[in-house]
């Protein structure tokens, strides 16, 4: 035993599965690596340097996972339900109606200063008075008249994909927090599956010791595992029970708990009140949706001049009274924007829309519901294969030459 523990060719051949699994381990992490980061390009474009796969088509992969999940998760009219409109208008008259008051004062000293400041204090607070008594029924109108055009004025899927596509962090985010025991062990399996290609290596070397054979196996090593490790993850799709086990793929085994992570990162950072208004008013239909919010607030200039319209009328002037009508417009827009920078009450509606999201990606089947990770491996995953295959051979290469002491072509 003393003689085998000193002897050179004992411990040569040792290493062989000890490198294998470095190999292994080393390769699997720098694909993980390599599929996220670096989030821009760093290096020459477009061949000299890199760019995490995922951040490099950050469009298309948001893309993908917005068909894959939330398409199939909630409609629009869903989603906005789930918010609910009532709510929504209660909330946004609760923030108006302390402010009146400095909303009202604002905009009259920015368009009319000398009328406003000459009006006695009594029909001031009429037209505070009247404006607070209109705002309850005039923003009921107006939500349920977004309600019911919400699948024309809010497209979910462009709204997902431009915030994932801006934010590659964020994006990140997602496939990394969804499949964070996935990843882990994919790097970790490299160790194991590339101890087990190392014992095989070893006995070959040991019966046929050709100069090919450590490049080989290093290769073999650099592509083997990373394939292992990937099919153990999404295969076999539903669960098969063998003897006493029950095998299915680890990420497909997750789903309950998956689906609560992708679901609150989305309804808690991009599907948020605040988000959706913004995308109501700026996004392709945003003309529409303000004109839809100057629609229902013009008919309150009118409401709170009311006896005495036909005298704002000539202090303003024609044209001066349709301006004050489009100011209010404005100003109500500017409002609708801000209304909703309240963590708790977006906490609150984000778990609203969390509830029936999660529920309903539980019940996605396996194939649908592994389209949710998988694409970020697909993507481009011959590249990665490929430098796994390279690194290996370069290991198995400088094992050959330090290790064994042995050169190239012998």
């Amino acid at each position: 035993m003393t003689s085998l523990l000193t002897s050179q060719e004992f411990w040569q051949y040792l290493s062989i599965p000890v490198i294998a699994a470095l190999i292994g381990w080393t390769t699997n992490w720098l694909a993980i690596k390599m599929t996220f980061y670096p989030l821009e390009f760093i290096g020459k474009p477009p061949l000299l340097g890199w760019q995490g796969i995922i951040p490099s088509k950050a469009r298309k992969m948001a893309a993908i996972s917005v068909d894959a999940t939330i398409s199939k998760i909630g409609t629009v009219q869903e989603i906005f339900q789930q918010i609910d409109p009532k709510v929504l208008a209660a909330h946004i008259v609760h923030s108006v109606d302390p402010r009146i008051e400095e909303y009202v004062d604002e905009m009259m000293l920015r368009e009319y200063p000398t009328f406003w400041e000459n009006l006695p204090a009594s029909a001031r607070k009429m037209v505070y008075d009247r404006v607070r008594k209109s705002t309850p029924q005039l923003v009921d109108n107006l939500v349920e008249d977004i309600s019911d055009n919400i699948e024309d004025l809010l497209d979910i899927k462009g709204m997902v994909i431009e915030r994932l596509a801006k934010d590659k962090q964020l994006l990140n985010r997602i496939f990394l927090e969804c499949g964070e025991v996935e990843f882990r062990f994919i790097i970790n399996s490299g160790l194991y599956f590339g101890f087990l290609f190392g014992l095989i290596q070893m006995a070959v070397w040991y019966v046929y010791p050709a100069w090919w054979v450590l490049p080989f196996f290093g290769l073999l090593v650099g592509w083997a595992t990373n394939w292992i490790a990937l099919n153990v993850i999404f295969r076999p799709l539903r669960e098969k029970k063998v003897g006493p086990l029950r095998i299915q793929g680890l990420f497909l085994k997750r789903q309950p708990e998956v689906a609560e992570s992708f679901c609150h990162i989305v309804t808690h950072e991009i599907l948020t009140v605040g988000n959706i208004i913004r995308a109501i008013l700026d996004g392709p239909k945003g003309d529409r949706a303000r004109n839809m919010v100057k629609k229902h607030i013009k008919p309150l200039v009118d409401e709170t001049a009311g006896m005495g319209k036909a005298l704002t009328q000539m202090a303003f002037g024609p044209t001066g009274f349709a301006t004050l009508k489009t100011q209010v417009g404005e100003k109500a827009i500017e409002i609708s924007q801000t209304s909703f920078n309240n963590p708790v009450f977006e906490k609150d509606r984000a778990r609203a829309v969390e509830s029936i999201m999660v529920e309903r990606m539980i019940a996605l089947s396996s194939e649908e519901f592994q389209d949710l990770l998988r694409p970020c491996f697909q993507e481009d995953e011959i590249k990665l294969i490929l430098v796994g295959a390279f690194l290996g051979f370069a290991a198995g290469v400088c094992q050959l030459v330090f290790v064994f002491g042995e050169t190239l072509l012998v």
